[in-house]
């Protein structure tokens, strides 16, 4: 069973935004190997759709707890599960990243990105799999120390074309990556 969980803040607000890129990756996925509708489960915090690639069993997760609180609703999700899981990927917009950059890895530290830190918090960073989507702006105004804000703002129409481009190539990695594993699925995408 592989467990795949994008990043976001749940609610109508927050649509759209930088931040919830690993909503929309997940979504993407999630239509084109014809997943049933995400259905929430109040004890986790999370939203799940469940399916099969391949021989695979697929576990879809978006927790519903706000970015900094992502790690919670995850530890709650594994437990679920416990022995069952071969390999967890966690899908999240990445500022450090231009818009339409993928990067895949494999046990590396958060960055300081609030949702990754409240997973490796919660259960650990050992195995755990990556899949980081770039987000920083094209245009050059934005200010690092902007950060806070800028995650919660709407792509640009310019950006908003690259990051559709850039969920459809996400969405086709972690299909790569069910198939033919990691190391493969880096040597592809992480260029």
């Amino acid at each position: 069973m592989i467990i795949i969980v994008g990043l976001g803040n749940p609610g109508k607000k927050f649509e759209g935004t930088r931040h919830n890129v690993g909503f929309m990756v997940l979504d993407k996925f999630a239509e084109k190997n014809d997943f049933p509708e995400f259905e929430l489960q109040k004890k986790s915090e999370v939203l799940v759709s469940e399916g099969v690639v391949g021989e695979d069993k697929i576990v879809l997760v978006k927790p519903q707890t706000f970015m900094n609180d992502s790690g919670k609703a995850v530890k709650q999700i594994i437990s679920n599960f416990k022995f069952q899981i071969s390999n967890l990927l966690i899908v999240h917009d990445d500022i450090d990243l231009p818009v339409g950059k993928i990067k895949i890895n494999k046990e590396r530290g958060s960055a300081g990105h609030k949702g990754v830190e409240s997973i490796i918090k919660n259960i650990g960073n050992d195995r755990l799999i990556r899949f980081r989507i770039g987000i920083k702006p094209q245009d050059t105004r934005y200010k690092i120390q902007d950060t806070k804000k800028l995650v919660l703002k709407k792509f640009t129409e310019d950006e908003q074309k690259i990051i559709n481009e850039t969920i459809e190539k996400a969405a086709e990695s972690l299909d790569f990556f069910i198939k033919e594993g990691l190391d493969r699925t880096m040597n592809e995408y992480n260029k």
